[in-house]
């Protein structure tokens, strides 16, 4: 299938400044802007900003401290310690791994701190020692007594009865025994290929009769349950009752002897690598962009290793042998207790103890969404004519609003076209399910699936493929930019004229990260933001390079200086003594360009407050720079995932939403779109919304001027503050007065 190759000559550089694209049939321009410059006085780049990678290990961080709270809910606080190690993965695959490229193709180029990417990679690796050290301690010194005393163990094999025994044995000749395959190593055999991410048992073997030693490496099926219960399926329904768990990999050790008949065991250890799986598609090459995309993911099993975990009990020789045949440094090896993984204790958080775990939340239909009728949904398009509808999710349930939105223009008769981007889904995605519906019955439907979403690129290609074999269009967008906005249209029939209904959100159209995703939406029929996402969609679907828009601004051409445009507004107004403000939430603000551009607000007078989830470069009061700015965070059981931008505008407020954070690759290689929020009521919520993240009564972290985060969540008198989470929940329950 042939489809446009657009494709841009170079990144764009961090001043702000933009490239031409180029292309092998036609050729686009993307808007030159004049280089922005940094009046912000004689301030080193180390004085200006903070290094994003060792802020993303402070972002970690703040996770792990939710484990280490005794205040929190158990299990609640055993997922925060799976989230950590998933997160550190996902780090390590990604950022160190660039990092390692770009010091092996001597890309050296230091980081906007003034860090070369050597140092980064020195300070990354002694940070992650000692928070690797400090999430297993919580594990065994704070979270398995705690575990304990509720009748939930993690026991070891030598303290089993005998029928526990024979229950594990029947489980390993049946389930586990058949899938394992243990790999030797000897002049025959070479080292074996080790997955990323697999756990593995590092085995040593004696031969009785020729007393020669041997290695062999036995993977744990990641198929297979990592815990095994030993008290059923769902254990600890009641206080009281035994959920006792053991490790996959331990039950595997102690039947080693069925691996290797005949043989000695004389020694095993788990180990775990963490490979290269950052993909580099080369898209200005690539005929076909979904075949390329696949090539890479074959090639991304065979990524290069960035960590080695070993298990404290493996002696001096198997670390030195695993070291030199995985060829891997050795500040990249982390010694740590068992079990490795701690991914893995997932069956653990999901124990049935509700007091051990958040209250239950169950979404509300939006107030703007209301039926009549309770025994039916609400009729959207209705409602959508009455008022712009703005939603906030996981409080507004996403099932009777976005969902019901698409699955309702779906049905409908009127209704003539759809058109959907897709970033992330569910694999029983409603989503899809209402697109191929649509396209069954005749509608013109486009779906524009971004195939090249971080780690969700082989899911996506399925869907992809699955909607084209239903009839709808399928466009992957334009090369050498990621499609991220977050963008529903419905055209429909209503007399002789046809109407747009349209979602912009912060969030992906995926059912199941809706119910623990913060995000806000807005539905709406206004003809101007009909007629934006219209022109917008023709873009990433045709040709149409020259579009404009008028409530939308869309990355990689109006956004960042649509911004920026506001902020020297604001400055300006500070400057006239007019009052002046900027509230921005974001889950990472990295981008110099903006920064600066917040560092000179500060410096008019004007007040700047962010609400960062994750990575922050901003150094807030910094004397003479940034004395005016305060960043903070908010972590808890959902994950912040809105971007909101607010300006005092001299009381007439303006405010987006939209998919955009600040970073060079949103704002520069990705296609992102802000829409402005206009309903006076809607502005209102946001804004007090904002100043209930950042009033001083509510938990949140506070970042100081030399990159520190403090964890504010307890009053003077030691009385918990307000958990704005919980505070929303209760807010959006149906009767409460906000």
């Amino acid at each position: 299938m042939n489809r446009p190759q657009f494709v841009k000559d170079s990144v764009p550089p961090r001043d702000g400044t933009y490239t031409k694209a180029r292309s092998q049939r036609d050729r686009i321009e993307l808007p030159e802007a004049a280089p922005v410059k940094h009046p912000v006085g004689d301030f080193k780049l180390s004085e200006r900003f903070l290094d994003r990678e060792i802020s993303w290990l402070d972002f970690n961080t703040r996770v792990l401290e939710l484990a280490e709270d005794p205040e929190l809910y158990l299990l609640e606080r055993v997922n925060f310690l799976s989230i950590f190690a998933s997160n550190l993965d996902e780090f390590f695959m990604v950022r160190v791994a660039g990092l390692k490229r770009r010091i092996a193709t001597d890309l050296a180029v230091p980081s906007a701190a003034g860090l070369s990417p050597v140092e980064q990679l020195k300070q990354i690796h002694h940070t992650a020692h000692q928070l690797q050290e400090r999430h297993a301690r919580v594990l065994h010194n704070q979270i398995r007594p705690a575990l304990a005393e509720e009748g939930i163990e993690f026991v070891h094999y030598a303290d089993l009865t005998e029928r526990d025994r024979s229950f594990l044995t029947d489980f390993f000749v049946r389930r586990v025994f058949p899938i394992l395959t243990p790999l030797a190593v000897d002049p025959a055999h070479p080292f074996p290929y080790i997955s990323g991410l697999s756990l593995n048992l590092a085995v040593l073997v004696r031969n009785p009769l020729t007393r020669q030693t041997l290695f062999a490496r036995v993977k744990v099926p990641d198929q297979l349950p990592r815990l095994i219960s030993l008290d059923g399926e769902r254990p600890a329904a009641t206080p009281g009752s035994a959920a006792r768990f053991i490790t996959l990999e331990e039950v595997i050790a102690e039947h080693l002897d069925e691996l290797f008949p005949g043989m000695e065991i004389i020694e095993h250890h788990t180990f775990r690598v963490t490979r290269n799986e950052d993909l580099e598609v080369e898209e200005d090459d690539a005929e076909n962009l979904l075949q390329a995309l696949e090539k890479e993911l074959l090639r991304r099993r065979f990524g290069s290793p960035v960590r080695l975990e070993v298990s404290t009990s493996a002696p001096a020789h198997i670390r030195e042998l695993l070291i030199r045949e995985l060829e891997v440094d050795e500040d990249e090896v982390f010694v740590l207790p068992e079990p490795l993984d701690l991914r893995g204790l997932g069956p653990i958080s999901a124990i049935d103890r509700p007091e051990l775990h958040y209250p239950p939340h169950l979404p509300h239909t939006s107030r703007g969404l209301k039926a009549t009728d309770t025994a039916r949904a609400a009729e959207v398009f209705e409602a959508m004519r009455n008022q712009d509808i703005l939603l906030h999710h996981p409080y507004d349930s996403f099932a009777t609003s976005v969902q019901a939105f698409l699955e309702q223009a779906a049905a409908d008769p009127q209704v003539q076209a759809i058109k959907q981007t897709l970033y992330r889904t569910s694999g029983d995605s409603p989503i899809v399910d209402a697109l191929i519906e649509a396209a069954e019955s005749g509608k013109q439907v486009l779906a524009l699936v971004e195939i090249k979403a971080r780690f969700d690129e082989e899911a996506n290609i399925s869907w992809a493929r699955k909607l084209e074999q239903a009839g709808v269009h399928v466009v992957y967008g334009i090369v050498g930019l990621k499609t991220h906005c977050k963008l529903s249209l419905v055209v429909r029939q209503e007399g002789e004229h046809l109407r747009r209904y349209c979602h912009i959100g912060t969030g992906n159209y995926h059912p199941s990260t809706a119910r623990f995703y913060e995000d806000v939406g807005l539905l709406t029929c206004d003809e101007q933001v009909g007629e934006d996402i219209s022109r917008l969609f023709n873009q990433l679907s045709g040709y149409a390079p020259r579009s404009t828009y008028r409530r939308l601004l869309v990355a990689p051409r109006s956004l960042r200086s649509g911004l920026l445009d506001r902020i020297e507004h604001e400055i300006h107004n500070a400057k006239a003594g007019i009052p002046s403000r900027i509230m921005i939430k974001v889950n990472s603000l990295v981008d110099e360009t903006i920064i600066d551009g917040l560092y000179r607000a500060s410096q008019a007078g004007v007040k700047v407050d962010i609400v960062v989830r994750g990575i922050c470069a901003l150094r807030p009061g910094v004397e003479g720079l940034s004395e005016n700015i305060t960043v903070r965070s908010v972590l808890g059981r959902f994950l912040e995932h809105s971007r909101l931008f607010v300006f005092h505008n001299a009381g007439e407020r303006i405010v987006y939403i939209g998919s955009a954070d600040m970073m060079h690759r949103n704002l520069d290689r990705r296609v992102e779109a802000l829409v402005r929020i206009i309903r006076p009521e809607d502005v209102t919520y946001l804004v007090e919304l904002f100043d209930r993240y950042l009033a001083d009564s509510t938990a949140s972290w506070h970042l100081d001027s030399d990159g520190q985060w403090t964890r504010n969540h307890i009053d003077a008198d030691g009385n918990p503050l307000t958990d704005i989470q919980s505070w929303l929940i209760t807010q959006h329950r149906p009767g409460a007065v906000r």
